[in-house]
């Protein structure tokens, strides 16, 4: 499906405004403008230009006017200069933006033109209504064997990649990007380093992955409303994709990052802040972003959400994981000592979990699922014993079988998928067949375990 030839030029010519209001600037602060004569025009999140082109967002409104948080340092703004009123924030997404860079205001950060799409979309909108969504839909093929297997992805499914700095959240995002069955994927790079940006393209994602992919990014030298509006802007460009019929794999990275700027934004605009660093409103609004990923409507694509969480030492228990814990439809824990050991990715199966189960998986996959979960919990139990020298085989079945294969079990949790999910089972199915005695045959099956 693609747009008519002049869809866009239409579009262009129907932004085009022949007259604006125009206010002036009443006083300044570091970071924020006050603004008077536009009171009566503007709205909560309108976006106006200061000046020749200094840009900012209406924070407040009252009856003297209206605050505003430029998108910039505010030098060269002096009082009574004119502010152009611009109305609310909107992105024109394009199915032509596949293989592209862009900024959260639909501008190319790869040096080549891009045209807008026919339809301008409110960056800030409403999920499809709760009783018209279609259900979670089917596993999806992901390229990893404990996400085909252990902790199932279905179509539409919400899920949280928590994760300190430097475990591999990257790494992951990426071969999810590459290797995860959709149609369209959008990835949203939040607050990253310039030089971050540069090697998740290049070296990280590569070629074939940004083939199929709107990248959406704003770097952590960028305003906090720039870095903000990345997580607005990819969720319509996702959304976009969903209403034609898509399915589409959206990757964030990462919601800390966009709570962090949505506080900056809220000081200046003199929110109330909670005991925990954040605004009251922080719940709110990152629930209200993850709410628009999900299934569709009935002629609808889904939105298959991935969103990266920033934990400082695998605290779950931060204010932000702890919202997101509690909208999500699983989460999946990257643990450092893990990663120290050179297995990737670095998931922490114990305290991971996918809420797509049991209804992702048959009675049988239930079986090895919830017996491979056994064994990992027995083993990680006694593992202190176990490298002292302290625990004498014989001691307890499921310990004994669980020191038997907890070495495969671990590999398997690094293991790429086979060509369908179900290699995958078997190969789970082969290792968990060695903790029972007299299994040659499933023995034999071990070894050739990647």
């Amino acid at each position: 499906m693609t747009h008519a030839p002049f869809d866009t030029l239409h579009a262009q010519l129907r932004a085009i405004h022949p007259a604006r209001s125009v206010g002036h600037v009443t006083a300044l602060g570091r970071d924020h403008v006050a603004v008077a004569g536009l009171d009566r025009v503007a709205a909560l999140g309108d976006r106006v230009r200061i000046g020749d082109g200094l840009m900012g967002e209406i924070l407040r409104l009252d009856g003297a006017g209206c605050t505003v948080m430029p998108e910039g340092p505010p030098e060269g703004v002096r009082l009574g200069l004119p502010v152009t009123h611009l109305g609310p924030a909107t992105l024109a997404p394009h199915d032509g933006w596949l293989g592209r860079v862009i900024d959260p205001d639909g501008q190319p950060m790869d040096g080549r033109p891009l045209f807008p799409g026919p339809v301008a979309r409110p960056l800030v909108s409403p999920p499809p209504p709760p009783a018209a969504r279609r259900g979670l839909g089917p596993r999806l093929a992901t390229g990893f064997a404990v996400f085909d297997t252990l902790l199932p992805i279905v179509r539409g499914q919400r899920i949280g990649l928590f994760a300190g700095s430097g475990v591999g959240k990257s790494r992951l995002i990426a071969a999810l990007a590459q290797g995860m069955a959709a149609d369209v994927v959008v990835i949203g790079l939040i607050g990253e380093r310039g030089r971050e940006v540069r090697d998740f393209l290049a070296e990280t994602l590569g070629p074939e992955g940004l083939a199929r992919s709107v990248v959406i990014a704003a770097t952590s030298d960028r305003p906090a409303l720039t870095r903000a509006r990345v997580a607005w802007a990819m969720m319509t460009a996702a959304e976009h994709f969903r209403d034609r019929g898509r399915q589409v794999l959206l990757l964030a990275d990462s919601i800390t990052r966009f709570a962090e700027a949505q506080r900056e934004v809220a000081a200046a605009a003199g929110d109330p802040f909670g005991p925990s660093g954040f605004p009251a409103s922080m719940a709110q609004t990152v629930m209200a972003l993850a709410e628009r990923a999900g299934p569709g409507a009935d002629g609808q694509g889904d939105i298959t959400a991935v969103l990266s969480v920033l934990v400082a030492g695998s605290d779950m228990e931060g204010p932000v994981a702890d919202v997101m814990r509690g909208v999500l439809d699983g989460h999946v824990l990257l643990d450092r000592e893990i990663a120290e050991r050179g297995r990737y990715p670095a998931i922490d199966l114990l305290r991971s979990v996918s809420r797509a189960l049991p209804g992702a998986a048959s009675a049988e996959e239930l079986r090895l699922i919830g017996r491979a979960r056994q064994l990992m919990g027995a083993y990680d139990r006694s593992e202190m014993m176990i490298r002292a020298g302290l625990y004498a085989p014989g001691s307890d079945p499921v310990t004994d079988a669980a020191v038997t294969v907890h070495a495969a079990l671990d590999a398997f949790v690094g293991a790429r998928a086979g060509d369908r999910i179900g290699d995958s089972f078997e190969t789970l199915s082969g290792i968990l067949e060695t903790a029972e005695p007299g299994k040659g045959a499933a023995a034999a099956r071990l070894r050739a375990v990647p």
